[in-house]
């Protein structure tokens, strides 16, 4: 029905693959450190980043927690194998509890998951650091724009090789790819708490999030979306207002104007 459809552009692989070489052989650097979660986004960029860069280049790191079954952690230490690229399993349960046990007043699972995020990404920049890498991040266009990431968790990378792609272009990718089918076909979770998966939290799936997405890229009124995309116009509301809603997350912290030039308003990188 929809009219709006992303759709996964030809040249986006080797887009990617000139935007990994560009950053991460500059300035004496030696490649890329990439999460891998057992997920089809980490997947997908470690594979983008071996196609890119090499597998010597390549580190992969499995932070499993709790929450991470053995058979996970197996199928994902057996990927890291297939792309031919080393990689160290960092469990990071002991850091996260002492974490509750730090603040036992704090409750709220959403606040204890974004500390189990926050973890993940402090081994890996302290790892990066090691290996005089840059941290990739996984997070794609979809989850971006709808805000569904930890600030200074997931959020705080060095590189989103696959942020413009939507999360229906990645799992096209992914197939095109051949990506291992159980990475496919599991469902999408941030993996912050027992059965958590992303289209539960957000309240649609994918397949129906991004046609509303990329009527607001393009900017579309919210009535031509429902329209086009055959989404109840209260439904397309719920999704714009949460785009708008997360803005703060895609952007650096505010800094009132007070000297010659100011980072962030008028020096410019």
């Amino acid at each position: 029905m929809t009219s709006l459809v992303p759709r996964l552009p030809a040249h986006a692989v080797s887009t990617v693959h000139q935007f990994l070489r560009a950053h991460a052989l500059a300035n004496d650097l030696e490649g890329v450190v990439v999460g891998l979660s057992g997920g089809i986004d980490s997947a997908l960029v470690a594979r983008l980043a071996v196609d890119a860069l090499g597998p010597a280049r390549v580190f992969g790191i499995l932070l499993p927690d709790a929450r991470h079954s053995p058979e996970l952690r197996t199928e994902t230490e057996a990927y890291a194998r297939s792309l031919g690229i080393a990689s160290r399993v960092v469990e990071i349960e002991p850091a996260v509890e002492a974490f509750r046990t730090l603040l036992p007043d704090v409750r709220d699972r959403v606040a204890l998951g974004n500390v189990t995020a926050r973890v993940r990404m402090i081994v890996e920049y302290a790892l990066a650091r090691e290996r005089r890498a840059l941290v990739m991040g996984a997070g794609n266009k979809s989850e971006l724009l709808l805000g569904y990431f930890t600030k200074y968790g997931d959020g705080g990378v060095d590189l989103l090789p696959i942020g413009d792609l939507y999360k229906t272009e990645v799992r096209a990718l992914a197939e095109q790819l051949g990506l291992p089918a159980a990475v496919r076909a599991r469902p999408p979770t941030a993996g912050l708490w027992e059965g958590q998966t992303d289209e539960a939290e957000l309240g649609l799936p994918y397949a129906e999030i991004d046609p509303i997405l990329y009527g607001l890229e393009q900017l579309r009124t919210e009535e031509e979306i429902a329209a086009a995309t055959g989404t109840p116009l209260d439904r397309v509301r719920e999704v714009a207002a949460r785009v708008a809603r997360h803005r703060h997350k895609r952007r650096p912290p505010p800094i009132p104007k007070i000297g010659l030039r100011t980072i962030g308003i008028d020096w410019r990188e």
